[in-house]
């Protein structure tokens, strides 16, 4: 079984901001020679996360990070002494990995769905690991 593997580096520039990585993500699919199998993305971070939504209308991304501040405000009863509690919750909810189908070389993806990196607690420099493998049939 083919298996390749890509750390991809981000750099945000706010406290919380959304990044569309699905162009990189494609070039990792590339450069792994996989045409059948899976790409697996982790985000080792606790105050980040990585999920799949609309990447058309930009105006999604602003909802959902409002959405998310709505649900889970930072808070002074909070008593996690770097006073980041709230992107702590955030990425526990929205989570730190996504799973992806890669068929004939390319991501398998609705219309309108793009992957995104999450940031909550920024900026900072930040990491996505890639792995990429190949069906057990996929030459």
């Amino acid at each position: 079984m083919k298996s390749f593997t890509k750390t991809l580096s981000i750099n945000t520039d706010a406290p919380q901001t959304m990044v569309n990585v699905t162009g990189s993500l494609r070039g990792v699919v590339r450069d792994s020679g996989v045409q059948n199998g899976t790409m697996y993305v982790f985000v080792p971070h606790t105050t980040a996360a990585v999920t799949i939504n609309e990447n058309a209308d930009p105006d999604v991304v602003k909802d959902m990070l409002l959405g998310l501040d709505k649900a889970f405000p930072d808070r002074r009863e909070f008593a996690h002494l770097e006073g980041n509690s709230h992107a702590h919750i955030k990425s526990s909810c929205v989570g730190v990995e996504q799973t992806l189908i890669v068929e004939e070389g390319h991501l398998i993806l609705g219309t309108w769905q793009g992957v995104y990196f999450c940031e909550f607690d920024g900026p900072r420099t930040r990491k996505i690991i890639v792995r990429v493998q190949g069906d057990p049939d996929d030459a």
